[in-house]
């Protein structure tokens, strides 16, 4: 149990620093952008510099979702119960299978801890949808493989 919570408090830790890194780099090209557009100074050629300053435009619009985006998930990972433990697959869980590790929460792909993989998902993939309420010892089939879950936490 308490392996399990520190496993969970790892991941969890992973998560929340590659979201700090999304975060910094959305907000670093927002501000480089603007600055650009904002000392950008008209030429002769104004279709030309209508059309720069409209891909900067778009260039901020774009990184002020991908900012938006991190800090939702960030939100949703503040709301996991890291001591939890549940007898069905639900938010938060450590699943353990005789193929892949899954951590229920966010979508965030592969993370390492202590050289082994875990994939953070959100019950909403496919792989989620099959798992979401399983309990200890229910199998799902999931690309053309069976996976048994052999520990839940």
């Amino acid at each position: 149990m308490k392996k399990s919570i520190e496993i969970k408090s790892r991941i969890l830790k992973q998560m929340d620093d590659m979201l700090k890194v999304r975060i910094d780099d959305a907000m670093q090209t927002i501000a480089s952008a603007m600055e650009s557009r904002n000392n950008d100074t008209k030429s002769s050629a104004g279709d030309k510099f209508e059309t720069g300053r409209e891909m900067i435009q778009m260039e901020i619009n774009n990184n002020e979702i991908q900012l938006n985006k991190a800090h939702i998930l960030q939100q949703e990972l503040s709301k996991i119960d890291l001591h939890k433990i549940s007898e069905k697959i639900e938010p938060g869980s450590l699943v353990i299978t005789n193929h892949e590790n899954y951590f229920i929460s966010v979508a965030m792909g592969k993370i390492m801890v202590d050289d082994q993989t875990y994939y953070a998902i959100s019950l909403a993939s496919p792989i989620g949808l099959l798992l979401s309420g399983k309990r200890k010892g229910d199998q799902v089939s999931f690309q053309n493989r069976t996976l048994e879950i052999q520990e839940l936490y």
